[in-house]
């Protein structure tokens, strides 16, 4: 806790291609040394791999919206649909509850306690973007898109991150009385 005042929450300026403050937020955590060009180049580069491995997956088309003529060929999601799948993703990594170290008598306790939704989403970001550093593709760009899906898809590193910190919380289900005091 803070003895003067509470740190001031700074404004982030959405990102320019997709106008979102959450990925805004996203290419803050991937920069690393101050590069955000590099930062922007491998998330955008992400979204548009992840935008084409989605164009490549055979879609249900409806009877009445039979595809043909003039742009066939390039039937792409737009922003909307990406930063959906995106949004999504990281929703199912937010964690709900996570497990607090707390010292009573001489021990020391897991406590399970909620998790702030802007911690949430701090953690969700964090644990994407180390989730896909540790994955075998070539290129950070490709990992992160690989991970992106597999997130939406509800598998992958991060969502088994989340699970194992649920089930550390479910676990230190009794020690929850000493939260307070």
């Amino acid at each position: 806790m803070p003895r003067r005042r509470v740190a001031a929450k700074r404004v982030i300026l959405p990102d320019p291609k997709f106008k979102s403050e959450l990925l805004s937020k996203f290419i803050n955590s991937v920069m690393k040394n101050g590069k955000k060009a590099v930062a922007e180049k491998i998330v955008y580069g992400a979204l548009e791999r992840l935008d084409t491995r989605l164009r490549d997956k055979p879609k249900k088309v409806d009877k009445d919206e039979e595809t043909g003529g003039e742009g066939s060929g390039k039937q792409g999601f737009d922003a909307d649909a990406l930063l959906d799948i995106f949004d999504q993703a990281l929703d199912n990594i937010r964690p709900n509850v996570e497990v607090r170290a707390r010292r009573v008598g001489g021990s020391t306790y897991q406590i399970p306690v909620e998790v702030r939704p802007s911690r949430r989403t701090a953690l969700a970001m964090r644990w994407l973007k180390v989730a896909a550093s540790q994955r075998s593709e070539k290129t950070m760009a490709q990992r992160l898109s690989a991970e992106i899906l597999d997130a939406y898809d509800n598998k992958g590193i991060a969502v088994k991150k989340r699970e194992d910190t649920h089930r550390m919380a479910k676990a230190n289900q009794a020690f929850a009385h000493f939260r307070f005091g």
